[in-house]
C-alpha cells in the first residue's frame, strides 16, 4: 500500500462530498473497496461492501434534497484521514431543515479507495415553516 497524502484524502473528501450532495449512490461506492465496512454510527453494525454501501446511500439520499456538504482535513498518517464535517439539507417529504455535524476517520487501502470508514455525529432538525 502506498502512503496517502493530505491532498489525496482532501480529493477522496471531495468526491465523497460531490456523491452526497448528489444523491449518487455509484459515485459513492467508486471510493471505497469491494470490501468496504462503513460505520455511520459507532454503535451500530457497518454497510458491508458496494452493494451495501449503495443501499444505505439509497435509502438516506432518497429522503435528502438541497444537499451542501463542507470539511475540514484534521489529520494525515500513512494509511488514514480524520476530518470534521458538516452538512446541511432539506429532508423529504416534510421539508425540515436538517444539519448535521460530525468527525470521521477513513482507513485506506490505496489512494483513493477506502477500506474503512467511521463517522460519529449529531443531527438538529428545524420543522418546515407552515403558513
Amino acid at each position: 500500500m502506498s502512503a496517502i497524502t493530505t491532498a489525496d484524502f482532501d480529493a477522496w473528501l471531495a468526491a465523497y462530498g460531490a456523491a452526497w450532495q448528489g444523491r449518487d449512490s455509484r459515485a459513492a461506492v467508486k471510493i471505497f473497496t469491494e470490501d468496504a465496512e462503513y460505520y455511520w454510527t459507532p454503535l451500530d453494525p457497518p454497510q458491508r461492501g458496494h452493494a451495501g454501501i449503495a443501499a444505505a446511500w439509497d435509502g438516506a439520499v432518497s429522503q435528502q434534497q438541497d444537499i451542501r456538504f463542507r470539511y475540514q482535513v484534521l489529520a494525515v498518517t500513512a494509511a488514514m484521514g480524520i476530518a470534521k464535517w458538516r452538512a446541511d439539507f432539506m429532508r423529504l417529504p416534510t421539508g425540515a431543515k436538517v444539519v448535521i455535524e460530525g468527525v470521521l476517520t477513513a482507513e485506506f487501502a490505496a489512494p483513493g479507495q477506502c477500506r474503512v470508514f467511521r463517522e460519529w455525529w449529531h443531527a438538529a432538525e428545524t420543522p418546515a415553516a407552515t403558513g
